[in-house]
């Protein structure tokens, strides 16, 4: 069976310590009030660590909690002992609540920033950076998956080392499929300057998880022409409502619904925390779209 949740960042919430995060409890509220039961941990730290605190908010808004991303640098190798706490933080909220998604991603790194939706610019790593890199990956993942008991799942995304699709599939063939699936990002991908009906045809089998997220294609050719920042991209909007943009969300729903996806599909729809959308606005009309194609 589908479910469809949604996830703080849709509220703007990408740093736990981001002064202009709105409030986690109005988040719940708000994200029940759209029509949607499931939510995602969003950035450890940003809700409550306390298990009974966060539980009883949960049951006060009839929430559960989907799953976490680690969103750290796991391309650098100074950044460990942060990428570990994080995955560990993590890890213990989400098998508090019973949380059974772990996603995994590479977070943005200077020398990719300039060539997000630029795979032929994109600066490389050499061989023995990236055999680090994919074993810090796999080492997150094994304990995930073995000591957690999560289905752990890496998301490609703009900017970082795992973003463009021939990163992603060398990742995939190079760590066991026992311990690491895919969340995949019909966004991310789109951005990135492919397919995201195509990868999912291919590799429909490992995707264990989803991230729903639609791309503006005007704002798309401006920003990546333009060498436009991440979250100044965001702020610009090219992350649309569902529906709007250029992902074919009909052919994704009859992907999943043909390979028996079960689980939950989450609606990611990345914004600024001080923009003048209404997340709640947004978030409404993205569960009424994907009412309207049988979601």
């Amino acid at each position: 069976m589908i479910k469809i949740g949604n996830a703080p960042c849709s509220w703007g919430v990408e740093f736990a310590d981001d002064a202009r995060n709105p409030d986690w409890r109005r988040v719940l509220k708000e994200n029940a009030g759209a029509g949607f039961t499931g939510i995602e941990l969003g950035p450890v730290g940003y809700m409550p660590e306390e298990p009974t605190i966060l539980a009883e908010a949960l049951s006060e808004f009839n929430q559960e909690l989907i799953g976490g991303v680690i969103f750290r640098a796991f391309h650098d190798p100074d950044a460990w002992d942060d990428v570990l706490d994080g995955s560990i933080r993590t890890c213990k909220a989400l098998a508090a609540h019973g949380a059974t998604r772990l996603v995994i991603i590479d977070s943005i790194s200077p020398r990719r920033a300039p060539t997000a939706g630029r795979a032929a610019e994109a600066e490389q790593m050499d061989t023995a950076e990236w055999t680090a890199f994919r074993d810090r990956i796999a080492t997150i993942a094994k304990m995930g998956a073995e000591e957690y008991g999560l289905s752990v799942g890496i998301h490609a995304h703009a900017a970082g080392f795992i973003d463009f699709e021939p990163e992603l599939e060398r990742l995939l063939s190079e760590v066991d499929e026992n311990i690491l699936g895919i969340c995949f990002d019909t966004g991310h991908h789109s951005y990135a300057g492919f397919d995201p009906v195509v990868f999912m045809k291919k590799h429909i089998s490992r995707i264990n998880y989803m991230h729903f997220k639609d791309i503006n294609p005007k704002v798309k050719k401006n920003v990546i022409a333009n060498r436009t920042g991440f979250y100044d991209a965001c702020g610009q909007g090219i992350f649309c409502n569902l529906g709007d943009g250029d992902v074919n969300f009909p052919s994704v729903r009859q992907l999943l619904l043909d390979s028996g996806f079960d689980g939950w599909c989450t609606v990611e729809q990345d914004c600024d925390p001080s923009g003048d959308t209404s997340p709640m606005d947004d978030a409404k009309l993205n569960r009424t779209y994907l009412q309207s194609i049988g979601f």
